[in-house]
């Protein structure tokens, strides 16, 4: 009995020193910082933020209060940056009258996390210098800027879609390019009740709201030309009800509320997808989406893992340690 009491002592001392020697092993090796690279799945994308006046109009709450429009979706992509994970790029542009603006490229999220959020803060009215707001001509300037960044990111276009000046439905800008060569995503932001839009000076102070008769209520072609009979129309549009079909509310213009199905409309023309902005976790996920993800080599860091093994083999000292029998005496190693 004691021989067999001796050898099962040595076999728990041994057990435990290995143990032990493995534990200080895998920390010595977090030393030299292993990784290994892996394929996974890493988004890559510029966001375009619509600064025009009717992204002003405040019919989204934030924690129970009313705020802008734009204000909602700079609240929304704040959480949506905390999401991604480390390895995806994304970089921020800007739209007003007609064509959409580059701040910067895509960068590193985790890398550059805090310059991400200020400049994210820094994107306002202010940042606008006419009250024109050619959203279609503003999408198709966002796919050329994705286009001749290198690796060609992914678009996200944020607005509430008002054309302003209203568009004819015969006469809508044409897209050059070919549908789905930029993939991404259009996301629509504000309420379905029109609502008045507030007036802003150069310095982004409030000057009240647009009146009706300040807002261009018809789109320019169906307002007739100059010509030897003032007023006189185009004959292909004599039966086209102006701007109806995109959304526009001719006599209501100086009113703005999401225009949903238009900017569905613009989303299949160019070979995007649409969805509307209803808070922080869906804007998150939707970024996230399985068709903004691109496989790449991502570099993993092994020291976590290491460690983590590590300390469960010493916890296991601990926990597995022999049971001493009452009233025997404390073994000695």
């Amino acid at each position: 009995m004691r021989i067999a009491e001796r050898l099962r002592q040595l076999h728990i001392g041994d057990s435990r020193a290995l143990r032990l020697v493995l534990a200080a092993l895998l920390l010595a090796v977090t030393f030299a910082q292993p990784a290994i690279r892996l394929e996974r799945p890493r988004f890559e994308m510029i966001v375009v933020l619509d600064v025009t006046q009717s992204m002003d109009v405040q019919d989204t709450e934030v924690a129970g209060r009313p705020v802008s429009r734009l204000a909602f979706a700079r609240q929304a992509l704040r959480h949506a940056l905390e999401q991604l994970p480390c390895g995806s790029k994304l970089g921020w542009a800007i739209f007003t009258e007609y064509r959409s603006f580059l701040l910067f490229a895509p960068v590193e999220v985790c890398a550059n996390r805090a310059e991400l959020r200020a400049t994210l803060e820094g994107i306002d009215n202010r940042m606008a210098w006419t009250g024109s707001s050619e959203i279609a001509k503003g999408l198709h300037s966002a796919i050329g800027i994705a286009k001749a960044l290198p690796g060609v990111p992914s678009l996200v276009f944020v607005t509430d879609g008002h054309e302003a000046p209203p568009l004819n439905p015969r006469h809508r800008p044409a897209f050059d390019d070919k549908p789905g060569e930029v993939g991404g995503l259009i996301v629509g932001v504000g309420g379905t009740t029109p609502v008045p839009i507030p007036k802003s000076d150069a310095a982004g102070r409030p000057l009240g709201y647009w009146s009706a008769d300040e807002v261009q209520q018809i789109d320019p072609r169906s307002q007739g030309r100059d010509a030897s009979v003032r007023g006189e129309t185009m004959t292909e549009d004599s039966d086209v009800v102006p701007a109806v079909g995109l959304g526009a509310t001719p006599g209501a213009e100086h009113l703005s509320s999401l225009r949903e199905p238009y900017l569905q409309l613009l989303a299949a023309d160019n070979g995007l997808m649409f969805q509307r902005l209803l808070g922080p976790q869906a804007l998150a996920e939707a970024l996230q989406a399985p068709a903004l993800a691109r496989p790449l080599l991502t570099r993993v860091d092994l020291r976590v893992a290491l460690a983590a093994v590590a300390l469960a083999l010493l916890l296991s000292l601990w926990l597995l340690r022999p049971v001493r029998r009452r009233g025997a005496p404390p073994r000695t190693p």
